[in-house]
């Protein structure tokens, strides 16, 4: 099968690989009818995590079930379906408690590599989500997204406390970010407000229900907030970019009591205790439980209620896909789409 693979730093090949197989008795294996470029798969693109040699990359993913293993009984060959960035059995007392990206026998789908034309799913029964059939060509980019983005930015606008007359922040205008806010305005935010200062994702993010859009970064976004506010700060702020710049400018966008979803994967951040003792902010966030959401989200991207997939702004076949790494590396993407 033809797969991508990074090499080191920049160098993002595509090339033949082992076709995927059964492993274990509750694996899957499907064919992935399109796959994605995350902002996380660029963190090592760009030298910032280290590469243990040649590394299988990708773990969004949506596709068509070929082959089931023998103690797999939901999920049948034939199924369209959406699977979550983390596979989980779904019956562990953490998945029960709404926490699947951290169950017990989790396996980080980024260790299989789903850019690519077969992925091995494991533990099918409790990671796939099956669609109510064959999805019309334009939901595609819609429910890929909903793999990994969509099911992220709604945990986060949840782990926000974003509901009726609430105010909510937005840091980080990436597909994330963006589908962040989203899922507030859906959540039934009365005011989202966005940081970003690229005119194409303010337009986004105001389409999926931003009300404010700040330009300003870090104590000056923060301050920005509290202006905007009356001096109270959001009710609750959404993190979905991991610097430490970017978690401060939420925590401090966030009034006493108020809440922080923090979802984008942290480098280098560290928080001082005093310091965060005094703001009296709610912190939760971490690896996205998508798989927790993938019903509630694929039936409304089914019923067209939600158009998450607009987030991506690049297609390219998967031959293609190093420039697709260019391209948001180089921020002339927000989100790629591949083809296969």
């Amino acid at each position: 099968m033809r797969g991508v693979v990074m090499y080191a730093p920049g160098d993002v090949r595509v090339e033949e690989r082992e076709d995927a197989k059964i492993v274990e008795p509750t694996d899957a294996v499907i064919r992935v009818t399109a796959a994605c470029i995350c902002g996380s798969d660029l963190w090592p693109y760009r030298g910032i995590e280290a590469l243990n040699g040649p590394t299988p990359m990708g773990h969004e993913y949506i596709g068509i079930v070929e082959q089931i293993g023998d103690d797999v009984r939901d999920i049948k060959v034939g199924d369209y379906v959406v699977g979550s960035f983390v596979a989980s059995d779904n019956t562990c007392e953490i998945c029960r408690a709404g926490y699947q990206s951290r169950c017990v026998h989790n396996v980080m789908m980024g260790s299989v590599g789903t850019q690519a034309q077969l992925a091995r799913i494991p533990l099918a029964d409790g990671t796939l989500v099956a669609t109510p059939g064959a999805p019309d060509a334009d939901l595609v980019p819609s429910l890929l997204a909903a793999s990994d983005v969509l099911g992220t930015g709604w945990f986060a606008a949840v782990a926000a406390e974003a509901g009726p007359g609430k105010t909510i922040a937005v840091v980080g205008d990436g597909a994330v970010g963006l589908s962040a806010v989203l899922a507030a305005k859906q959540l039934g935010a009365e005011r989202i407000i966005a940081f970003s200062r690229h005119p194409e994702r303010q337009a986004l993010a105001r389409e999926f229900g931003a009300t404010d859009i700040i330009e300003e970064r870090g104590d000056a976004g923060a301050a920005r907030v509290k202006e905007l506010t009356g001096g109270y700060g959001a009710h609750g702020v959404v993190e979905a970019v991991g610097t430490e710049e970017s978690m401060w400018q939420a925590i401090n966008s966030a009034r006493p009591g108020g809440y922080v979803g923090y979802v984008g994967v942290t480098h280098g951040v560290k928080l001082d205790g005093l310091d965060l003792f005094f703001t009296g902010v709610h912190l939760h966030g971490g690896p996205a439980p998508v798989r927790r959401f993938l019903p509630e989200l694929i039936q409304l991207i089914w019923d067209r209620a939600i158009d998450p997939g607009k987030v991506f702004d690049l297609t390219l076949p998967l031959e293609d896909a190093a420039e697709g790494y260019r391209a948001m590396d180089e921020r002339r993407a927000t989100k790629v789409l591949l083809t296969l």
